[in-house]
């Protein structure tokens, strides 16, 4: 029988990237639902193409355009905030939960409440929402398969290996464009620098999530939620070619790595086939042609974004909702060149900082109301320090 796909977030990346294994295997997947926030023509295109059953697009104001590109399609349109979450809501056996940032945290809750299987391509439900959203997943027994190629191996690397084995799990990061700039060199990154990613082809904001190393930070939260596995016991090494992507060091000193090409079709393939494999055509690593593979310790220092992160992992209760709350705000700014490149950890660290001392602040929220609710003020106190700097 064939699976039936829905796709939150279908015309970024991992969006089109989940599409082409739908295309290269059309005999044991068909798509029921496609989002999108605003790209009415992307969105058409791949409605014609895969013809699902559902489009949704958050962007009321091209709702007609994609009304006339669909036109006598038979596809129902439907739009505007919630547009996402009645996409989530179309029946179906795997949801591939890939809109960027806390706007996926809704709908990919929505999904998890179907008790389907949810290929996780987005951090932010875990970093900010980590506690409530494993919890719902549980209650409704949804399979949570995670997408990012770190986590991706993580998953693999765990099956079989009992808790009480485990030393550590290390995550490994490229290290971005900027990993060997000096501190002076980072003064003066431009937004167009830190989206050109020498490895993955990502959209903007994880591309300069990458680039402060925040995205690696954010990871990590986002593996204690998924594993189950203390913050002491999670870890960051550089490796700037991305072929080993997570390390299992174990107690008895064994290391289990998992490498693989540095393609999210691979990963994706692993979700949308589990529990069998697929076979996605993509290059096969061949190590006679890899030459060395490097591995480096990050310099918290100068990338103060990931310590500020580990901090936040450390702290638990709100800090992470906090964390990236602010991190959004700030990486916005830069994007719009309204702040520079050091000054989104500065951001961050002031947004935490004030909340810090605030004991009404260390409870860990239980509703997604009352998360959407936080999330809101602390984004208003991120924007209010941006004021300021103006």
């Amino acid at each position: 029988m064939q699976k039936r796909i829905s796709i939150l977030g279908a015309t970024g990346s991992i969006g089109r990237s989940t599409l082409d294994i739908v295309a290269a295997f059309p005999e044991r997947f068909r798509v029921v639902a496609l989002s999108a926030a605003q790209d009415s023509a992307g969105l058409a295109e791949l409605a014609l193409k895969f013809r699902p059953n559902l489009v949704a697009i958050a962007d009321a104001s091209k709702a007609e355009d994609l009304k006339a590109r669909l036109h006598g399609s038979a596809i129902e349109v439907v739009s505007g905030p919630s547009a996402a979450i009645d996409a989530a809501r179309v029946e179906a056996d795997f949801t591939m939960a890939a809109i960027v940032g806390f706007a996926g945290l809704a709908p990919t809750l929505e999904a998890v409440k179907s008790g389907r299987s949810i290929g996780l391509a987005n951090k932010e439900c875990l970093v900010a929402a980590g506690e409530l959203f494993m919890a719902t997943a549980r209650q409704h027994g949804a399979h949570i398969l995670p997408v990012d190629s770190e986590h991706n191996a993580a998953f693999q690397l765990l099956m079989g290996v009992s808790p009480e084995a485990i030393k550590t799990l290390t995550l490994t990061a490229s290290g971005g464009p900027f990993h060997a700039f000096t501190a002076q060199q980072l003064e003066t990154v431009t937004a167009e620098q830190a989206v050109r990613h020498p490895i993955w082809s990502m959209g903007q904001k994880i591309s300069v999530d990458s680039a402060t190393l925040m995205n690696k930070g954010l990871e990590l939260i986002e593996a204690h939620h998924l594993f189950a596995i203390a913050p002491d016991q999670l870890d960051v090494i550089v490796h700037p070619q991305s072929v080993v992507h997570a390390m299992l060091s174990l107690n008895d000193g064994s290391v289990l790595s998992h490498q693989a090409p540095p393609d999210m079709r691979g990963p994706i393939a692993f979700c949308m086939g589990w529990p069998d494999r697929l076979a996605p055509d993509i290059p096969k690593l061949n190590f006679t042609e890899l030459g060395k593979l490097e591995f480096f310790q990050p310099d918290r220092k100068k990338f103060r974004c990931l310590a500020l992160a580990e901090a936040a992992m450390q702290a638990g209760a709100m800090a992470p909702t906090i964390l990236n709350a602010a991190n959004e705000v700030a990486v916005a700014a830069f994007l719009s060149q309204s702040i520079g490149f050091l000054q989104i950890a500065e951001i961050v660290e002031a947004s935490l900082d004030h909340w810090a001392g605030n004991v009404e602040f260390s409870a860990v929220p239980t509703t997604l109301a009352e998360i959407i609710a936080l999330d809101e003020m602390f984004r208003a106190y991120a924007s209010d320090i941006l004021a300021k700097k103006a």
